[in-house]
C-alpha cells in the first residue's frame, strides 16, 4: 500500500470534508514522519511497525479520527465539546480541523499504549 492509494481515497471525498482531512494527514505526517502510510478497513492510515496509530475518513456529516483502540479516547481529556466520541472514534465536523495539541495527545497516547503493549 502506499501514499499513492490515500491521494486516490481523499480525491474521492467532496469538500469541505477533503481539505479537513488532508490537513488532518499533513499533521499526522509532521508528528509520526517514520511511519507507513497505508488503508486499513478501507481508510488511510497510518502505522510504525505495522501497528496501527491513527486512521481517519470523511462521511456525509462529520470527518472521523480512529486511534486504532478502544482505550485511547478514555485516557484523553478536555476534548472538545464540538466532537463525538464512542469508544473507539472521535467524529469532528466537516469544516473543523482537530487541532494540533489534541492530535498530539491522540498520537502520543496511542504510541504509549502500543509500547506498553510490546513489553
Amino acid at each position: 500500500m502506499s501514499s499513492r492509494e490515500i491521494d486516490a481515497h481523499l480525491r474521492k471525498i467532496p469538500e469541505p470534508q477533503r481539505s479537513t482531512l488532508v490537513a488532518l494527514r499533513a499533521l499526522l505526517r509532521e508528528l509520526l514522519p517514520e511511519a507507513e502510510e497505508c488503508i486499513k478497513y478501507s481508510m488511510p492510515c497510518f502505522a510504525l511497525n505495522g501497528k496501527g496509530v491513527a486512521t481517519f475518513d470523511g462521511f456525509k456529516n462529520h470527518c472521523s479520527y480512529f486511534p486504532m483502540s478502544g482505550g485511547v479516547l478514555e485516557g484523553i481529556s478536555g476534548l472538545p465539546s464540538w466532537c463525538v466520541t464512542s469508544k473507539g472514534t472521535l467524529q469532528f465536523p466537516v469544516d473543523r480541523p482537530l487541532s494540533k495539541t489534541l492530535v498530539t495527545k491522540l498520537v502520543k497516547a496511542r504510541l504509549k499504549e502500543i509500547e506498553t503493549r510490546g513489553r
